[in-house]
Parts: structure tokens; C-alpha cells; sequence
């Protein structure tokens, strides 16, 4: 490969992004593939560790992640304060700008994929995008950081994706599923797995990644000539 493909995971929590990613790195790896993963909240967000803190402590939001037998309450990104809304669109701008330099350091790292586990389209689906000034930054945001190759959006069902990951009520899981899609839809080259058993989404998951490897594009451009 003469360049590393970016790879992106978004959804909503508990719809499988998890057990998609590891899937996908298998799939690569089987492949002769070598992939480099980089973890949204932990490699890009600045100052994740305070704005973690703040949550906890002036919202009470509970640590941890949720499981089925050990519920969570969180109250992070389902807090829509007007003021919190306006600090996000900056927050979120310098994530943008912190992502680029992220993903410039991982290109020169030799791998083949990078793929992330969660991309800046998570956090912009937690804006108010009926807002006309919130669309404008959401086209701004997009054409300021790397387009992944493919970019994939996990759609779920929001009452089973809260069952295996109990940590934001069910209203506010139908809320963002909306935002999601309707991200999905403004920036036009997201690749939405709809909500299928496991099995069935890994394979269009693996069939949206094969159709972006560099040697299936030539074998297509190849056919393409032949046939004119």
C-alpha cells in the first residue's frame, strides 16, 4: 500500500463498534495487513482527563462502563446546557485540529490500516444539528480533518444497544441514533451498517474494507479499461 487507509468507527454505545474493530484487525491481519489502532478519547480528545473530572464532579456522572448486570449512570454528553453546547463547538474544534496531527504521526508509523475507534463524527453528532450555525461548523470541522477511507456508522437499535451497555436512558440513545443518521446523511460518504445480527454486519463491514483496498480499486480500474 503507497498509503495507510483510515479506517473509522462511530455508533452508538453498545452497537458493536468493539466487536467490529476486533473483527476488522483480524480480517487485515489474515491478510498480511498490519493495522495500527488509535482510540478516539484516549489518543485525540485534549484534556480528556479534565473534562472527565468535570463531569463527575458537577454533574455526578458515575465512572465506569456499563454492563448488564452492573448499570451506570452517566451524565457526560446527554447534559445539553446551552452553555455546554457552546463549549463543545470549541472543545471539539481543537480535537479537530489535535486529530489531524494524530493522524499524520500514525501515517509515518509504517502500518498498512489505521483504524479508529471512534472519530470526530461522534462528537459532532452530539451537537444540535438543527442549528443553523452548528451545520457550519459541522461542514468546517469535516473538510479540516482526514476523510477515512471508510467511515463507518454502526447503526443500532437504541433500546437493545442501552441492554448491553446500560449507561444513558433509552430517550436520550433515540436522540443521538437520530443525530447519527442524520450526520450520516450531511456529510454524504459514511458508510451505515444497519442494525443486523453480528454475523451479517461483519460481512458488510469486511466488504466496505476490501472495496477499499488499494489493490481491489486497480483490479476495478483494470476491468474498467478492458471494457472500454
Amino acid at each position: 500500500m503507497t498509503r495507510p487507509l483510515l479506517i473509522s468507527f462511530s455508533g452508538l454505545d453498545g452497537s458493536g463498534k468493539s466487536t467490529q474493530i476486533a473483527n476488522l484487525i483480524d480480517f487485515a491481519h489474515q491478510r498480511g495487513i498490519s493495522t495500527r489502532l488509535l482510540a478516539f478519547w484516549d489518543d485525540v480528545v485534549v484534556l480528556s482527563r479534565y473534562r472527565e473530572g468535570f463531569v463527575h464532579k458537577v454533574y455526578g456522572s458515575e465512572r465506569g462502563i456499563g454492563a448488564p448486570d452492573q448499570p451506570v449512570e452517566r451524565r457526560d454528553k446527554n447534559v445539553r446546557k446551552w452553555y455546554l453546547n457552546f463549549a463543545r463547538h470549541g472543545l471539539y474544534l481543537l480535537d479537530a485540529l489535535h486529530l489531524v496531527r494524530v493522524i499524520a504521526r500514525a501515517r509515518r508509523s509504517g502500518a498498512d490500516v489505521i483504524v479508529m475507534d471512534r472519530y470526530i463524527y461522534d462528537e459532532l453528532a452530539n451537537l444540535p444539528l438543527a442549528n443553523p450555525f452548528t451545520r457550519a461548523f459541522v461542514r468546517l470541522v469535516a473538510a479540516l480533518v482526514p476523510t477515512p477511507d471508510v467511515a463507518y456508522v454502526l447503526d443500532a437499535d437504541p433500546e437493545a444497544a442501552r441492554a448491553r451497555k446500560p449507561e444513558y436512558p433509552v430517550d436520550f440513545m433515540r436522540l443521538c441514533r437520530a443525530a447519527y443518521l442524520r450526520l450520516a446523511q450531511m456529510l454524504g460518504y459514511t458508510t451505515v451498517i444497519p442494525s443486523l445480527p453480528l454475523d451479517e454486519a461483519r460481512r458488510e463491514v469486511e466488504m466496505a474494507f476490501a472495496r477499499a483496498l488499494p489493490e481491489v480499486q486497480a483490479g476495478a480500474s483494470q476491468l474498467d479499461a478492458a471494457s472500454v
